[in-house]
């Protein structure tokens, strides 16, 4: 395993830690200095300590203290080398002091060990050692200077000695402790944000489940929910709530659930039009606490992929089907043509002749659908000029139209294009545009569709609606007509609007229904942005 790497150096200030620190620092200095104020002004002194100099003992304490109030109230967030000058000036002046009061026998000298030890909190490095060895020698000269004047005070150098080598001693263990806890802090620090990081990528994953999740207390109020859980049950304030009221047979699976686990929760539909949901629960316990886990499936997601999943199969077992009975069908459709041109067939046989035949051309393409579904080639999107297509298409579809039937078209201004395969789009075209003239048809003298591109302003993507004036689609029909070989004709096949929205999907383009019973028919086609080649 490689070493945890060392915090980068800087300011030791910069954090919470580093005000704290400095405020206590303060702090001290006010309260030796006050103590040293009250010591001379209570005459204690001269009981307590052997003063060499009493005069310059009482103004250096008054000195002290004063410079100290201003420093604390005037530096709030000094840089380091403001920290250093401090330590500087207090060493000194302690210093200062210890000569005054006699020596280290005063205790001034255990006062600069501390000043020593606080300052190397705040500094690091040599420069935090640069104090130390300023108070020690402080120390030993002050010994040496007091010696001149006072004999007696040869013998304090082992003392002095000792208060020396304490300063150097507390500095490197501050130092040696202050690098583990800021290498404890700085990893902390690296834990935390990963744990951060962890939980924003754990909301982004229940955000984008579409499983619904639910935490309940015990008190069955909702602790916690993604946007699916919302989605699911209809109300976007769940957090905070209790469910009875907003899903109440969802708390009683809940209930029997909790009654006895090893039943499987019945579904159950959480709106009264929503999709049929799945309950799955699991006990969940925090220390003393105790909470409930719910899952939400969307039943009808499931549906709708094993839905795709048969028709796959079923499409594919269709193809074989379809691919061995054309075979055989155009062996009968060539009898049945050959039938006709006998001149021994009476009008009865001729027309049954006919019968054959239109039947079996009826099952061709009945046939041709099934294999085109069945072997789709992959589409080919190239950048298309909406307009320039439609009035292509609109040209040679009346060229070939019959006379009752009229295409009209309602094209917007501007630039509308869009990514496609052509021949696709040309494809859903006829099958859009054939099954509104059919229907039109039957409530007119002639069928009438109407082709509207225009750019939707929501979305700003261009839109083509196939508009007729039909009976429309029956309400109980509409969420069926894009299902594979759902018609309502008895000579349908039930595959071109199921070919129609399949094709659009290949080009990433939308197919939808907008009409509505007894107004028409209004198909409507999305389409991709232009510049979203795939």
């Amino acid at each position: 395993m490689s070493a945890e790497p060392l915090p980068p150096t800087g300011n030791p200030l910069s954090g919470p830690q580093g005000g704290n620190v400095l405020r206590l620092y303060h702090l001290y200095r006010l309260i030796i200095g006050l103590l040293l104020v009250l010591l001379i002004s209570s005459s204690l002194d001269e009981r307590l300590l052997q003063v060499a100099h009493p005069m310059l003992f009482h103004y250096g304490s008054w000195f002290y203290l004063i410079l100290n109030i201003l420093v604390a109230v005037l530096v709030h967030h000094p840089k380091p080398l403001q920290i250093f000058s401090l330590a500087l000036v207090d060493v000194i002046l302690l210093s200062g002091l210890l000569y005054t009061a006699g020596g280290p026998p005063s205790g001034i000298g255990n006062l600069i060990v501390v000043s020593v030890a606080v300052a190397n909190v705040l500094l690091r490095g040599r420069i935090g050692l640069l104090i130390a060895a300023v108070a020690a020698s402080g120390l030993v000269y002050m010994t040496f200077y007091l010696s001149l004047d006072r004999p007696a005070a040869a013998t304090q150098y082992v003392h002095a000695g000792a208060l020396g080598t304490l300063c150097f001693a507390s500095a490197l263990l501050v130092q040696s402790l202050t690098r583990r806890l800021r290498r404890s802090e700085s990893l902390a620090e690296r834990r935390a944000a990963e744990v951060a990081d962890l939980q924003a990528l754990n909301a982004q994953i229940l955000e984008r489940m579409r499983t619904g999740i639910l935490v309940l207390d015990r008190q069955q109020q909702v602790l916690l929910a993604n946007q699916s859980a919302f989605t699911l049950l209809g109300n976007p304030a769940l957090v905070g709530q209790a469910l009875a009221p907003h899903c109440p047979e969802l708390v009683e699976r809940l209930q029997q659930w909790q009654q006895n686990p090893t039943l499987r929760p019945q579904d159950l539909h959480t709106l009264p039009h929503g999709p049929l949901v799945q309950p799955n629960f699991v006990a969940l316990k925090r220390g003393g606490r105790q909470s409930t886990l719910i899952f939400l499936e969307d039943l009808s997601q499931i549906a709708q992929q094993a839905q795709q999943l048969k028709l796959a199969s079923l499409g594919r077992l269709a193809a074989g089907i379809a691919h061995e009975i054309r075979n055989p069908l155009g062996a009968i459709s060539h009898a049945a043509q050959l039938l006709q041109e006998s001149e021994g067939l009476d009008g009865p046989d001729r027309r049954l002749a006919q019968i054959v035949q239109d039947q079996s051309r009826r099952m061709n393409l009945v046939i041709e659908n099934v294999l085109q579904l069945s072997r789709r080639r992959q589409a080919e999107p190239q950048l298309l000029d909406l307009k320039y297509w439609l009035h292509r298409f609109a040209g040679e579809h009346r060229a070939s139209a019959a006379p009752n039937q009229i295409l009209h078209l309602e094209i917007q201004e501007g630039s509308l294009k869009t990514c496609m395969d052509a021949n696709q789009f040309i494809q859903i075209l006829n099958n859009l545009v054939q099954n509104g003239l059919r229907y039109s048809a039957r409530r007119h003298p002639q069928g009438q569709v109407w082709l509207a591109l225009f750019r939707d302003p929501d979305s700003d993507l261009p839109v083509l609606e196939v508009r007729d004036d039909g009976p429309g689609v029956p309400a109980e029909q509409i969420e069926h007509i894009f299902e594979p070989f759902f018609t309502t004709e008895s000579k349908g096949t039930g595959l071109g609007l199921y070919i129609s929205r399949e094709l659009c999907e290949s080009n990433q383009a939308r197919l939808d229904y907008r009409g509505g019973e007894g107004q028409g028919g209004c198909f409507r086609i999305t389409f991709a942005h232009p510049h979203k080649l795939t």
